[in-house]
Parts: C-alpha cells; structure tokens; sequence
C-alpha cells in the first residue's frame, strides 16, 4: 500500500498504473471523484455501496479498500458486515464468505 501524500493507503498496483499511464491515470481519479460528487450519498453509504459491488466481483483488493475506507469515513464493523451479508440472496452464500474473510484480513480475525 502506498502511504504517499495526497494517494491514501491506495493499493500500490493502482498507483502504480496512474503513474504509468499519464493522463489516463489522472482521469481514472477524477471520474471516481466526479461520480462522487454528482450526487447526496455522504462518503460512508458511498463506500459501503462500492464494498457491495467489489463483492459482487470477488475483487479482494477492492473489498479490502472500500471496507477500510468506509470505516474510515465512520461505518462501525457492523455496519461492513451488514452491508455484504444484505446481498445473499442477490449474489450467492459463495461470495459472501470470500468478502467476509477479506474483511476479516482487515481486523485479524
């Protein structure tokens, strides 16, 4: 993960191809800013939102970044949890417990 100035703890392959790639990298950034910008939804509901997508990939690195920054942004353990184990019925029992133990990663459970 990288800790520099103004990138967070964004994962390093992520860094790694906005600095390879110039521009695209620097637009890459400002659409995920934008389409947090476009509307009501406060940091908190965003990122639990994007957690619940990432879940729906089985993207690891994605599940891990959205739950941290949700709790970043105020979600409580409960709140991450919730937010995969609502999505069951929709994605299948299989994804859930893949998101649950990367977000266990997380806490060292």
């Amino acid at each position: 993960m990288s800790d520099t100035p103004g990138e967070g703890k964004l994962p390093d392959h992520y860094i790694g191809i906005r600095r390879r790639f110039g521009n695209y990298g620097k637009v890459l950034s400002e659409l995920g800013q934008a389409a947090k910008d476009a509307g009501p939804l406060d940091d908190k509901t965003s990122e639990l939102i994007q957690l619940a997508a990432a879940a729906t990939l089985r993207s690891e690195g994605a599940v891990h970044s959205h739950a941290r920054r949700a709790m970043e942004f105020g979600a409580s353990r409960e709140e991450v949890y919730h937010s995969l184990i609502l999505l069951t019925s929709t994605i299948g029992f299989p994804s859930i417990a893949a998101a649950i133990s990367w977000v266990d990663d997380l806490f060292g459970d």
